[in-house]
């Protein structure tokens, strides 16, 4: 097994681990030397990696995909892991459990698969029923969705992601539909297991992700309406009226035009596809900002392009505002409190008191006689 894990990375300790190159850039220093700037990852996500001397010598034996050792050592630059490398050595496939370089959903890619099938037998119109089984029942799209990632790097991004996002939708689409009864939860439900059905084309995942050539020139989006075309030519009484709404569902669920929709959603069920798909991807979002950025110091991840932000990592901060409550409440046993002062001697009783002295004077007797007489 691999070890150690990016996630197990401690700054400033000098290791050696393997890696899997996500990207790959020659750079050159202001002397016009070259470095390398990688992106290096494995199951449990990814560090930027630099490469600062002796590049010359290896930057030539290997590429973007390859499977490398590094030896270096991991330091926070700017608020974000990042992983020095002094030396490294390109790795042959056969050297390494793919396994552990490619993060993955921890559930059971058959076990979510299942769940999809059971929220195709539940949609009430024999239709969209029909069309759903269709596509499940397809052995190469059930292969690839069992297995495809829901994004390149934005959410989801991991192998099954896909597959749990889908999933994730379906379960928020029975709650809400269940406040609004008057939308159309089975109309709801094929469009969460549709709208992103193209990504098993558009994106590749064999190793490092990335997009295919059809995926670059049409994306998703139009990728999935042609699936959805082919299905649907096979259902002969499929209503067109019913097939119009699907293809909304799937070209308006980004919301906006500037966000890849050639259409903003203009039905109830188009709105709320889109809202719970945003609700989800940004809510993973935050979760794996959290999760990676577990190495950094400080209570804030760092920056965020796409959620433009930082996010507060919540536990830490909470923890940082409780230390000082329990150090205050603890008792301070090396240091003894100070003895209290001891009480003055009580005033002595009136048979105690010494004789009155003589003064010598009559005027200083009378004087001294009154004085006793008021005590």
């Amino acid at each position: 097994m691999k070890s150690p894990y990016i996630n197990q990375l401690q700054p400033n300790q000098m290791v050696t681990a393997t890696f899997l190159v996500q990207t790959r850039d020659i750079r050159q220093k202001k002397t016009g030397e070259p470095y390398l700037s990688l992106v290096l990852a494995d199951r449990t996500g990814e560090i930027d990696g630099k490469m600062w001397d002796n590049v010359t010598e290896v930057m030539d034996t290997f590429d973007r995909d390859d499977f490398v050792r590094a030896r270096g050592v991991m330091q926070i630059y700017q608020g974000r892991p990042q992983f020095t490398i002094h030396k490294m050595a390109r790795l042959a496939d056969t050297d390494v459990d793919f396994a552990d370089y490619f993060p993955c959903s921890e559930r059971d890619p058959e076990e979510m698969f299942a769940e999809l099938r059971g929220v195709a037998s539940s949609v009430g119109n024999p239709h969209l029923r029909t069309l759903l089984d269709l596509f499940l029942n397809d052995e190469r799209i059930a292969r690839a969705y069992k297995i495809a990632p829901a994004a390149k790097n934005v959410h989801h991004a991991f192998l099954g992601g896909l597959l749990e996002h889908v999933l994730s939708l379906c379960a928020l689409a029975k709650m809400t539909c269940g406040h609004y009864p008057w939308v159309d939860l089975d109309l709801v439900l094929s469009g969460a297991v549709l709208h992103d059905i193209g990504k098993i084309s558009e994106l590749t995942y064999e190793r490092s992700f990335g997009y295919s050539t059809e995926g670059q020139l049409l994306g998703h989006i139009v990728i999935g309406l042609r699936m959805l075309a082919d299905k649907i030519a096979l259902i002969p009484d499929f209503p067109p009226s019913l097939r119009t709404l699907l293809e909304h569902l799937i070209i308006s669920h980004h919301g906006e035009l500037e966000f890849g929709s050639p259409k903003v959603p203009l039905f109830p069920e188009a709105m709320l596809l889109h809202q719970l798909d945003n609700l989800d991807s940004k809510m993973e979002c935050m979760r794996a900002m959290i999760a990676k950025d577990r190495q950094v110091d400080g209570c804030w991840t760092a920056w965020s392009g796409s959620l433009e932000r930082a996010v507060l990592r919540k536990a830490v901060w909470l923890a940082s505002l409780q230390k000082p409550a329990r150090e205050l409440s603890q008792p301070e046993a090396q240091t003894p409190a100070p003895a209290p002062p001891s009480p003055p001697p009580p005033a002595p009783r009136a048979e105690q008191r010494p004789a009155r002295p003589v003064s010598g004077s009559l005027f200083g007797d009378k004087l001294q006689e009154a004085l006793e007489k008021q005590n």
